[in-house]
């Protein structure tokens, strides 16, 4: 009997137990129209149009011409990600008679850079990207 019980007990206190990137994880969306690097891979191209590059990517965030006045893009996208995770000990309050607080936190940024330049018909004649994390 006191295995059996020792064992629901362990097993109590390990089921409350999360760090902050599993809480993170649980808890990000997996929005389909954020702007990535897969995204920019997998769909920007030489030739597209000013509108199909506006509907792929959405608006920009500058726009301003070269040295030849042709148009040019920039996208620049930061992204901060925070997350909390805590614990207390509440059952074990109840249980053994005993209490505690336990957590984690978790902060990371990405940023993403996108420049697209365009010909004199409003067509992508050149791109690039740039991402880091930390």
């Amino acid at each position: 009997m006191r295995k059996i019980y020792s064992l629901f007990l362990c097993f109590l206190f390990l089921s409350g137990c999360s760090t902050a990137g599993s809480h993170l994880k649980s808890v990000q969306s997996d929005a389909g129209d954020k702007v990535t690097v897969g995204k920019v891979q997998r769909e920007i191209r030489v030739g597209m149009s000013s509108a199909k590059v506006i509907e792929v990517l959405g608006s920009p965030n500058v726009v301003s011409t070269d040295e030849n006045r042709l148009e040019v893009w920039v996208y620049d996208k930061i992204a901060t990600d925070v997350a909390y995770s805590s614990n207390e000990g509440g059952v074990w309050l109840i249980i053994a008679g005993i209490g505690g607080n336990s957590g984690a936190a978790s902060t990371s940024q990405r940023t993403l850079t996108i420049v697209i330049k365009f010909d004199a018909d409003k067509k992508v004649r050149d791109f690039a990207y740039h991402s880091s994390s930390f």
